[in-house]
Parts: structure tokens; C-alpha cells; sequence
């Protein structure tokens, strides 16, 4: 076989470090404890599947050892407090103590983990067993009886206890044996790309526990918790392998679940889940996916800083210094730290790479032909005739789970011509169904060759843009803003999409009538939109700046984001339009979030650079302007920082009576954004 067992290393147990440690009890509160170890570990049930005989044996002398701790205890013709404690007793009971919380924590850690691992691992585990036990009878056979003037009943008990431990082999049980060789087969075929029989499939699956798709799911869960625990990267990889190999089997043999069964496994990103600030780009607010650094040492998420590159800028936006260079390295510390937090929060972490990587490794071929193997046999289920509507909500609904996993699973998905199959559902009348489509397609553009395969699909951009009009539900039109959003990081599809009436109608009336994380989403789309100066122009016609306004409490970052780039690109009119703008503004820099608070300044110095005296005298007006600006100076951002030294500067001419430094001739001031 291509794989062997001495691939899979021994599984990495997680005890408090407390359980190899002798505790610093007396010698009567050592042999309570003792006794109350030894019936907590009698209160364990036996691993279900694995390992079954192994765990059942030592939970087994382990009952029979509280009975004897019973006696030792509650003898009735002699007194616990009485006993006396010689140095060779209390050492020998400190070991058992120590051997008794490594058997705990060892049938604990059994329990929790994952199912396909620890049959991987069964023979180191079985050995591990087997050394427990012989631990326990060396303990009990220099065990000082004397000292502890045990009955005779008594003594037969430690004898009966010895006498088991030396007639447990503790090896591998044959089925275990069988099962962990069919897996590692299965393992084999996969990597040369045969399909694996399904039915010696489902045999393995029934023999471990794994019996539904739920069940599939938890074991995915806990085959990425090994992933994340293992040190070594080939550990890692062969992790990897066996997740795909689970999921593959989820499908074919229980069948895609439903949005429903499997909401809990991975929470979405809700209002109430606060991203760390520094998680967030400072240019699109959204969480990053692909964090890189510029030349000035500041990070971004990638797909962001390179619109702001391609989009005609030599500077980097959040300190307005010339960029040397525009080549990204990668911020791979941060990226692991986003991903981490992501796991703990439960959140799905897409990256934005195309490297067939797993949260910073390398999938093998295993895992990435059985990623080929599920995607296909969904694509060629849901090819076929027009399935029921449940049928089909469920295939598509895992091409969605599917699609948010990693860069490989995007192309395969992409490569399997799953996007014409998913426009059908795009106007289907069942909600779910949309969402799931929607979404999947969402997910797929993550992965820039899939951009393309979108936007070149017969019907795939309309369907999209018709979601967003009109789709069943808020979820619906959110995720097809999102989808406008992640196509607009190609700088040629952002001016073809900026050029559709119906995508700036669309995004508009969201971020007007949507709820709160709908609008967000219309929001980062509109804002990616704002870089082209043509497409400015037709989001002022319809509107933007009044939006912006009426949503700047609700979201403040995104709308003066939204503001800032609407200046920019000749939105000056429409801003003085709208009317109240410029106090909002300054509200927002006395109490608005870091981000906010840089870009109101931002946006103040352009409408006082723009609009001449009458601009300035308005802000002017404002009693507080000068001691909010001032605390800008010393507690923002360094651009923002910067942007309150030129608004000061501005006033301060103006009060001067110099306004010819305030007018349209601000070249030298425009030098930085």
C-alpha cells in the first residue's frame, strides 16, 4: 500500500499537566483521593466503537479498585487516621495517583476526538492501555499490605485485580484491526483516483459510529481540531486527507443535508459578533481574507489594496506616504491569527488564495481527488432531470458548504461546470433554494479563475443582478451584493457591472430598505463601485448621498467610507445638496469608531478644498470644531492625525481672511488622500 499506518503519528493527547504531576496531599487525604479517581473513573462508559475492549477492561479493574479503596477506608476494626504513613506508602500511592489520572484523561481524550483518527492511531493506543495496566499491577504488587492490615477478603480483591492485569494483553482487536487496514485502502485507491466501493464503505462508516450526515459533520469537526493540534505538517496533511475522505462518504451514502441540519455547525457573521479592529481592512471595514502588507509596512486585505493599486494610486491609503513599490507580502502571522479566531467563533475562514491550501497547508493528492469525487458526484446529481425541490435545495446547499472550505474545493467546483446548473435555481420560487444558489456562487468567486467563469456564464450575471432586485429574501439580496462586491475586485468587470443600471439601482435600494447586515453588504459593494469616477456619477443620480446620509448612524464606517469616495470622484455638489452633512460629520469625528473618525476628517478637508469660504464658514459655524479637531490631533489614526492638522490649517487661513488657500487651487493639499 502507498499508505501505510507508520504515516498517521501517535495522537496527541491534551491532559492538564497536573495529571503527571504527584499531588502534594497527606497520606489519608492522598488515599481519598485515590478512591474518589477511582470512582470517577468506574463512572465512565466505554469508547462505543474503538477500542471497545480495551476501555471496558481497565474501567472494569478500575471499579474493582474503588471497592478495594471501600475497604481499605471503612474497615470497621481498625481507623483510617490511625495509619502511619512510611515514605515507601505515601510514594507508592503518589504513582497510583498519577496512573489513575492518565487513565482518565486517555479514555476522555478517546471519547471526544475524532473516530477515523483514533483508528488510525489504535495500535499506539492499544499499547498505551496495555502500559496503564501494567503500571496499575506493579503499584499493587509492592502495594505495602502489611502496613495496611488488610483482611483476607480484602487481599483476595488486590489479588483478583493483579491477576487480571496480568491476563490483559490489551492488543488490538481484530475488527479494529480490519477496519483501520480497509480505511488505509480506501486511502490508497482514492489517491490513485479509483472510487471507493461504497458498500465496504458504509460497512467501515457503520462499524465506527458515523451513521448519518450529523454524525459525519462532528466528525469533520473534530478531524480539523486534529488538524490545528498536530506539530508536524505531514500530520496535518494526512488530517486533511481523512476529512475528505468523510465528506466524500457523507454524500454518497447519506445523501447532501439540508441548510437546515447543519445551521449549527458554522455560525455566519451576525451584528453582534464584534471583529477585532485589527482583523479588519482599513479599506473595506470587512474582515480579511488575504491579509498583505505594502511597502510602508501597513497591512490590507489583498483584494482591496490591489483596486486601490490598479485604480491609478501610488500611495498607501491609511498614511498617505508614496508607495516605493506595489509588490504584497503575504502577513501570514495575521492570517493565522484570524483563522484561529474564526475557529473559536465557529466562523467559516474562505481565504481569497487559489494555492490549494488548508488553513496555511498543503492538501495532499488524497484529499484533493476525494474533493474531485465529491464535487462530482454532486455536479452529475444535480445535472440530471429536474429534481424535486428538497432534492435539489440539498445538492446545492453542499456545493455551498463545499464551496466555502478552501481554494481547492472552489476549482473543483468551478472546474465540474457546476455554475450553469446553479443559474437554474437562481429564480426559483422556493427561498431556501435561491439563498443556497445565490451563496454558492458567492462562494465560488472567491477564487478569481471562477470570476471569470461567472461573468462569462450564459445567464450567471443576470440571475445574480435579478437576486439583488428582487430576491425572496434579505438574506438572498445581501449575498448578491456580496457576489457584485467579489466581482468587482477584477478592475474590468467593476466598470462593466458600474456601467448596469439595475446593479446601482439595486445596491441602492438595499442599503436604503435592507436590514442592518444587508445594508452593509450593498454598502462595501457601492464603495468598491465609488473607485471608478464614471460610475460615481451614476451612483449620485441615484442617490447615493442621500443614502449615505440616512444610514451614517446606523453604519457609520461604511457610510463615511462611502462619503469619502463619493468626494473624491466630483460628488461635491450632491453633498451640499443633501444639507446637515457637514455637522453629522463632525458628530462623527467627537464620537464615531477610529476608522469613521479618519474618514470624516478626510471627507471635511476635501469639501473645504472643493467648496471654497462658504464650506469652510459653515464648518466654522460649529462651536466644538476646534477642541474636536484638537483631539483628533492626539488621538487618531496617523492619517487621520495628519487629515486634522490640514483641517486646523484650513480654518485658521480662513479666519485670516486668506481663503484663497481654501479654494479650488489645492493641488498641494490633494497631495496625499
Amino acid at each position: 500500500m502507498a499508505v501505510s499506518s507508520a504515516t498517521f503519528p501517535p495522537r496527541k493527547l491534551r491532559p492538564a499537566a497536573s495529571c503527571f504531576i504527584s499531588p502534594q496531599l497527606s497520606g489519608l487525604s492522598l488515599l481519598h483521593s485515590i478512591h474518589s479517581l477511582s470512582l470517577q473513573i468506574s463512572s465512565l462508559r466505554p469508547l462505543p466503537f474503538i477500542l471497545k475492549r480495551n476501555s471496558s477492561s481497565l474501567i472494569h479493574k478500575c471499579k474493582l479498585l474503588s471497592l478495594l479503596f471501600d475497604d481499605i477506608l471503612l474497615l470497621p476494626n481498625r481507623r483510617p487516621q490511625s495509619l502511619s504513613f512510611s515514605p515507601s506508602f505515601h510514594l507508592c500511592f503518589e504513582e497510583m495517583f498519577v496512573v489513575l489520572q492518565r487513565i482518565k484523561t486517555l479514555i476522555e481524550d478517546c471519547s471526544i476526538g475524532s473516530k477515523m483518527w483514533l483508528l488510525m492511531q489504535i495500535e499506539s493506543i492499544s499499547s498505551t492501555f496495555r502500559e496503564l495496566t501494567l503500571d496499575l499491577w506493579t503499584l499493587l504488587e509492592i502495594l505495602p499490605t502489611k502496613d495496611l492490615k488488610l483482611s483476607e477478603d480484602v487481599e483476595e480483591l488486590k489479588n483478583l485485580i493483579i491477576k487480571q492485569c496480568v491476563g490483559d494483553n490489551a492488543s488490538v482487536d481484530g475488527v479494529d484491526n480490519e477496519a483501520r487496514i480497509e480505511v488505509l485502502n480506501m486511502l490508497d485507491s482514492i489517491k490513485g483516483e479509483i472510487v471507493p466501493d461504497h458498500a465496504r464503505l458504509g460497512k467501515v462508516f457503520a462499524q465506527l459510529g458515523l451513521s448519518d450526515s450529523a454524525s459525519c459533520r462532528e466528525e469533520i469537526e473534530c478531524l480539523e481540531d486534529e488538524v490545528q493540534s498536530q506539530s508536524d505538517e505531514k500530520s496535518k496533511s494526512e488530517a486533511i486527507a481523512l476529512i475528505g475522505l468523510v465528506r466524500y462518504a457523507k454524500c454518497v451514502l447519506f445523501g447532501a443535508s439540508s441548510s437546515f441540519e447543519s445551521d449549527d455547525w458554522h455560525r455566519e457573521i451576525t451584528p453582534d459578533l464584534v471583529i477585532p479592529e485589527d482583523f479588519r481592512c482599513p479599506i473595506s471595514l470587512d474582515m480579511m481574507r488575504d491579509p498583505v502588507v505594502v511597502a510602508t509596512g501597513q497591512t490590507y486585505d489583498r483584494c482591496s489594496i490591489t483596486l486601490w493599486i490598479e485604480s491609478g494610486r501610488n500611495t498607501c491609503p491609511k498614511t498617505g506616504q508614496p508607495l516605493a513599490r506595489t509588490d504584497l507580502i503575504p502577513n501570514r502571522a495575521l492570517k493565522n491569527l484570524i483563522g484561529m479566531w474564526c475557529r473559536e467563533q465557529r466562523i467559516p475562514y474562505a481565504t481569497a488564495e487559489a494555492d490549494g491550501r488548508f488553513n496555511g497547508l498543503t492538501a495532499n493528492k488524497t484529499a484533493l481527488e476525494a474533493t474531485k469525487m465529491t464535487v462530482w458526484f454532486l455536479v452529475d446529481k444535480l445535472s440530471g432531470s429536474l429534481w424535486p425541490t428538497e432534492t435539489a435545495n440539498r445538492v446545492v446547499h453542499e456545493l455551498r458548504v463545499l464551496a466555502k472550505m478552501d481554494s481547492d474545493s472552489r476549482s473543483c467546483i468551478g472546474e465540474a461546470g457546476a455554475i450553469p446548473l446553479l443559474v437554474r435555481y437562481l429564480g426559483s420560487e422556493n427561498s431556501n433554494l435561491q439563498v443556497n444558489a445565490v451563496t454558492t456562487i458567492l462562494n465560488l468567486s472567491i477564487l478569481d479563475t471562477n470570476k471569470t467563469k461567472i461573468m462569462e456564464t450564459d445567464g450567471a450575471l443576470s440571475g445574480v443582478i435579478e437576486v439583488l432586485r428582487s430576491g425572496a429574501t434579505w438574506e438572498a439580496k445581501a449575498n448578491a451584493a456580496a457576489t457584485i462586491f467579489s466581482l468587482s475586485g477584477v478592475h474590468s468587470y467593476r466598470r462593466k457591472l458600474g456601467k448596469k443600471t439595475r446593479v446601482i439601482r439595486g445596491l441602492l435600494d438595499l442599503a436604503r430598505e435592507g436590514p442592518t447586515t444587508s445594508k452593509r453588504d450593498a454598502l462595501l459593494a457601492i464603495l468598491t463601485l465609488a473607485g471608478d469616477r464614471d460610475c460615481v456619477g451614476r451612483l449620485i443620480e441615484g442617490g447615493v448621498v442621500e443614502i449615505v446620509k440616512e444610514v451614517m448612524d446606523e453604519l457609520p464606517e461604511e457610510a463615511v467610507t462611502v462619503l469619502e469616495a463619493v468626494m473624491k470622484r466630483g460628488g461635491l455638489v450632491a453633498v451640499a445638496a443633501a444639507g446637515q452633512m457637514i455637522p453629522k460629520l463632525v458628530e462623527m469625528l467627537r464620537s464615531g469608531a477610529s476608522r469613521a473618525r479618519e474618514s470624516a476628517v478626510a471627507t471635511l478637508v476635501i469639501m473645504c478644498r472643493k467648496g471654497g469660504a462658504e464650506m469652510v464658514a459653515e464648518l466654522a459655524k460649529i462651536s466644538t470644531i476646534e477642541v474636536t479637531i484638537w483631539d483628533l490631533m492626539g488621538t487618531g489614526t496617523a492619517r487621520a492625525k495628519r487629515k486634522a492638522v490640514s483641517l486646523m490649517r484650513i480654518l485658521q487661513r480662513w479666519a485670516a481672511g486668506s481663503e484663497g488657500d481654501v479654494l479650488e487651487g489645492y493641488s498641494i493639499a490633494m497631495e496625499m488622500p
